[in-house]
Formats: C-alpha cells, sequence, structure tokens
C-alpha cells in the first residue's frame, strides 16, 4: 500500500517514486518540523513543499523572489490538478480579492507571494486569519550574506518567527555551503531544523573549461553540436550581450538577447520566447534565469568566467533539469579573475569605498572560480568537494580532464622557463601582450625601437600560437610564478616563486587543447551521449509540436504541459491506450484526463 505522500505524486505528478531525500524533506513539512532542505536543480525541490501542502488542512504559503518563477510553478501546478494561485502587484483589486476569498474559506492549498509582500502587516494578517501554518522559503541562500545573490529583502522574512510562533518554516536552495546553510538557520531562527543535503552532482551534465582563444569559432561549435535544441548563453557585460546576440542574429541564428539595461518589456518578451519554445538561444547576464523553468535546456556556454562556484553550480544547473543529457561549456581567460576584482573593489556609485567585508568574501569567490577553472582535476569531482561532499568515482566520463580532451604541455617546465625569463629580460616592465610577441619573434614597430629583437628570449616561442601563449602565462599567474600588477597599464612581474622555476627546483604543469593530430578523436567525445535508445524520433517530433500547440492554445509555456523526458518516454513504449499511457513517467489522473485522447491520436497517427 503506498504512502499518501507517493500516492498523492503518482496522482497528480505521475511519478511512482521518490528521488533522494524528498521523503524525509516532505515528512519534515508534513510533521510541521523546520528544516533546511538543499538539493541540485533539477532533483525535485519544488515537490518537497508542494506534496506536503496537499494533505494539510491550512494553507502553505511559498516565499518566491519572482513573479515570473510564481506564474510559471501556479500554472504548472493547476495543469496537475492542485489548487494554487500567486500573489502579486500586477493583479487588479477584483483579482486579489478573489484570491483572498479563495484563501479564507480554505479552498487554495499553496499561495506563491514575494518577500517583500510578506513584509506587509496587512498581509500577514491575511494569513493569520486563513491560518496559515507552513511557510516554505525558496532561493533561501538569498538571505544569506554569504550566499552569491544576497537580497537585502529576505532579511525580512526574520519577522515570521516572531508573528506565526506556531508554524513550520522550511529553507529550500540548489546552492548553498556549510557557512551559508548556518547563516540560513540563524536568520530565520529555525527551531532544532532536519537539515538535508542533497548530493551536488549532476551526472547528467557534461562540463567543459576552455581556453578562451577565439569565440566568435568556440560559440558556433557549441551551437552546431545542438541544432534545433534550447541553450542560454552567459557574457559578464551588457554591450557583450547586444553585440554576440546582433552577430548570432546576423549568422542566422534565432537569439534574443536579454540584460537589466533593457526595458521590463523587453525582458519580460525575450524570457516569455524563451519560455513558450518560440525562440530556442537566449544570451544574457546573469541577470537571467532564476525565473526560467524551461525543463529542457541542453546547453549552457558562459563566454567568460563566473565570479563564483556558486552562480556557476546554479547557472549550469538550468540545463538538462529533465535528467536528460545536457552540456556545459565555460571560456576561460585568466584576464576574467582580473575583471571580477576590478568591479568588486571599485568605489561605490557614491564615491565610498566598498565594504571591506564583501569584498573579502568576493575574492574568496573568485579565488575558488579561478582555482577550478584552471585546475587539471575531474570538473564533477571539484564541484562536488567544493560543496563539502566526498566524490566516490575514479571518473565522471562526463567532463573535459575526464574525456582527455586536455593534455599537459609537453617540456612545461622549460616553456615556463622561457617565459619568465622574457620578463626578467626585458628588467619587469612590460605588459603580456608585448612579452608575447618577443617570445613569438615578431617583427612589430614597438620591438624594434626598443631593440627587443636583439634579446636572447627573442623566438624562443615562435612556433606557438599567441592565444597559447597568453593562455600559459595566464596559467603561471594563477599558480603564482608570475603576478600582474595592478593600474592602467599592467605589466607581468617575477614572484619569489619565480626563482625556484629558472633554477628548475620545483614541478611545472601547464595544460592545453588536445593536439589537431586528435581533432577526430575529440570531435567523437564531444558528442553527448544521448537516452535516445528505442525512441521514434519521428513521433518525438510530432509530440514536440503537438504540445506547442497545446501551450499556446492554454497560454503556458510547453514544459508545464509534459516535459521532453515524458515525451520521449511516450515515444519509445508508443502506448494504445490510456491504461497504458497513466504508466508513463510523468502523467498523471489531471494530464491524463486533459491530454490523454489527444496524445493517443498523435501516437497512433
Amino acid at each position: 500500500m503506498p504512502s499518501p505522500l507517493l500516492e498523492t505524486i503518482s496522482r497528480h505528478w505521475g511519478y511512482d517514486s521518490f528521488r533522494p531525500l524528498q521523503q524525509e524533506a516532505m515528512t519534515a513539512a508534513l510533521e510541521g518540523r523546520d528544516s533546511i532542505v538543499v538539493m541540485p536543480t533539477g532533483g525535485g525541490k519544488s515537490l518537497c513543499y508542494q506534496v506536503p501542502a496537499l494533505l494539510k488542512d491550512h494553507p502553505t504559503i511559498v516565499v518566491s523572489p519572482l513573479i515570473s518563477l510564481m506564474k510559471d510553478q501556479v500554472d504548472a501546478l493547476i495543469a496537475c490538478g492542485v489548487k494554487a494561485a500567486q500573489w502579486n502587484s500586477s493583479q487588479s483589486s477584483l483579482e486579489q480579492r478573489a484570491i483572498e476569498r479563495e484563501l479564507t474559506e480554505g479552498k487554495l492549498k499553496l499561495l506563491f507571494v514575494s518577500p517583500e509582500r510578506l513584509a506587509m502587516p496587512s498581509f500577514r494578517e491575511l494569513l493569520r486569519r486563513a491560518g496559515a501554518h507552513t511557510f516554505a522559503i525558496d532561493e533561501a541562500h538569498c538571505i544569506s550574506h554569504w550566499g552569491h545573490d544576497f537580497r537585502p529583502e529576505y532579511r525580512q522574512l526574520k519577522a515570521l518567527r516572531e508573528e506565526f510562533p506556531d508554524a513550520s518554516l522550511h529553507a529550500y536552495t540548489a546552492t548553498a555551503t556549510a557557512q551559508v546553510r548556518r547563516d540560513i538557520a540563524e536568520q530565520l531562527a529555525l527551531r532544532d531544523p532536519l537539515r538535508l543535503v542533497g548530493e551536488f552532482d549532476r551526472p547528467n551534465l557534461t562540463y567543459r573549461v576552455l581556453p578562451r582563444q577565439d569565440e566568435w569559432k568556440q560559440v558556433v561549435e557549441v551551437l552546431e553540436r545542438h541544432k534545433g535544441e534550447a541553450g542560454i548563453i552567459y557574457c559578464t557585460r551588457r554591450r557583450d550581450v547586444d553585440d554576440l546576440a546582433a552577430k548570432l542574429q546576423r549568422a542566422g541564428y534565432d537569439a534574443t538577447g536579454y540584460h537589466a539595461g533593457m526595458t521590463q518589456d523587453e525582458r519580460r518578451k525575450a524570457q516569455e520566447k524563451f519560455s513558450t519554445e518560440k525562440t530556442d538561444i537566449v544570451v544574457a547576464t546573469v541577470a537571467f534565469g532564476m525565473g526560467i523553468d524551461r525543463s529542457n535546456v541542453r546547453f549552457i556556454l558562459h563566454t567568460a568566467m563566473p565570479k563564483s562556484i556558486e552562480h556557476y553550480q546554479q547557472e549550469t544547473g538550468r540545463a538538462g533539469r529533465d535528467g536528460l543529457e545536457a552540456e556545459c561549456v565555460l571560456l576561460y581567460s585568466g584576464a576574467d579573475v582580473v575583471f571580477w576584482k576590478t568591479m568588486i573593489e571599485r568605489p561605490n556609485e557614491d564615491g565610498s569605498a566598498p565594504d571591506p567585508e564583501f569584498v573579502a568574501s568576493s575574492i574568496r569567490h573568485i579565488v575558488d572560480i579561478d582555482r577550478y577553472c584552471s585546475g587539471t582535476a575531474c570538473r564533477h569531482r571539484a564541484l562536488v568537494e567544493y560543496f563539502g561532499q566526498k566524490y566516490e568515482r575514479d571518473s565522471c566520463s562526463a567532463c573535459d580532464i575526464c574525456l582527455g580532451e586536455t593534455e599537459d604541455v609537453p617540456d612545461a617546465l622549460t616553456v615556463a622557463q622561457k617565459i619568465l625569463s622574457c620578463v626578467y629580460r626585458v628588467q619587469q616592465s612590460f605588459g603580456i601582450g608585448h612579452i608575447i610577441s618577443i617570445l613569438r619573434g615578431e617583427k612589430t614597430e614597438r620591438i624594434r625601437e626598443r631593440n627587443h629583437e636583439s634579446l636572447s628570449t627573442y623566438g624562443l616561442l615562435k612556433g606557438s600560437s599567441r592565444n597559447e601563449v597568453r593562455d600559459w602565462i595566464w596559467q603561471l599567474i594563477n599558480q603564482g610564478y608570475l603576478e600582474q600588477s595592478d593600474g592602467e597599464y599592467p605589466v607581468l612581474r617575477l614572484t619569489p616563486s619565480s626563482r625556484l622555476v629558472l633554477k628548475a627546483e620545483t614541478e611545472v604543469r601547464l595544460r592545453q587543447p588536445i593536439a589537431a593530430s586528435k581533432k577526430k578523436e575529440r570531435a567523437r567525445r564531444m558528442q553527448p551521449v544521448e537516452s535516445w535508445e528505442s525512441v521514434d524520433r519521428g513521433l518525438f517530433e510530432a509530440l514536440r509540436i503537438w504540445r506547442r500547440a497545446e501551450a499556446e492554445e492554454r497560454q503556458v509555456p510547453p514544459y508545464v504541459i509534459f516535459s521532453d523526458r515524458t515525451l520521449r518516454e511516450i515515444a519509445r513504449v508508443r502506448p494504445t491506450s490510456l491504461m497504458e499511457l497513466r504508466e508513463v513517467y510523468g502523467v498523471g489522473d489531471s494530464k491524463l484526463e486533459a491530454f490523454g485522447k489527444a496524445l493517443l491520436k498523435v501516437v497512433n497517427g
């Protein structure tokens, strides 16, 4: 006999089992025990508060940071036969009165609100009248100063404990270190909370960190691997978003841009186009993503290093939410580190110095993500261990390191000695670009003016490209064998560790993409391992077309109807009856009733 929780999941969502830690998290919510739940994106975190809400006799209040995120969650719940609503400032007074009436009459199981709305005394009085006893705080890392996305309005949630002393509080997030988890518990004044931390690893994601050498070519290579599939391209600056989006459009790609400098209406339209699958490529700053619940994103491409591992984990976590394969590519340069440090240390708008504690914390985050990018350990292992967990596998078989897509630079010590010697010969007075020109034996006017063609280091790396030498220099900087001065015209300088290299008293390891002779093997490896076995691809595409039409008619995103995972399963088993269709992953009672006959018509086409 299935438990009430599992029976509820099956009836409304069409799943026949719990994911890791879901049962424990749901039981805590059902029994009214405070909890902190950390699950990776795609791990079924939302169900942890949605399912218990259906078994309670009072409403569950869900705190969510974005209106668009609330809307998508409410649409998805209604499609599953769950009575849910959101309360936001865009609604008319008539709509809000209708929600208030349903809330106080006990008809609503879940109500989604913003932290700002919850801070209003009149609204909290309404919740008291409605008998609210359960609060679920989504994106709970936003409450912590130590988190990667701190939002001051989340700090106001500490008032919930005082004003609703008998209520249970539940914090949910996908990314939180031990320090952030402690801060969440303290800020919300949680009472003996159950602490559940899921596996941070996302085995369906393939991670690649590549030296940023020819950005446009590298972007196109990723897009060509994912023709007809959805993806997000992250850029650091707004102008980079505008430039890349325009270039992609000129090249024939259906891409749209998104950043905070656009008008609210422009951002809404861009987000809506992506959510409704009217476009598959979004070029964006980090302003994009938190409100996106599209489950079939097949690639995430960062054109530069993010400012923390937490940001990277959250942004790459938007790929493969349906559990199917996806690729995450990061184009990296040591120059990204300089950029982020400059951004963090610049004065505030009023001219005051930035908060020292904020600067110190931010620098630590930059050092951590830089170490990840320049490291030579398995990417999955590095991410998992950053969040304090052990990675038991010897090889993930799903990152550039474990797939053998990078290799050691032959005789790296000699290469390093040539670079350091060049910096020494020019008396530590020139920047990266000029050092590269000398080492490659270039005949530039600047070299001739300074008679640098007579240096003993001139042309020592003439067989290497500028991009290769630049990447080696940044690796030496990251390993502490070189440093770059601050200022408008940064120059390269030796460090105390440089002497060990020049005297061959230490080992140096430099990495590079695999040699051109191995390109065919690399191309083969770059193809993601896909779960298409026995799937009728023609039927899958027909089902996608049907899903898009149904979504447009109901004015909801396509993934609210069914996920790609469910459509693939239907195209694999080709059900011939409603009973067989009900056995498919993701087909619950409400969706069977709403779409069953139409689906069978497509299958039997």
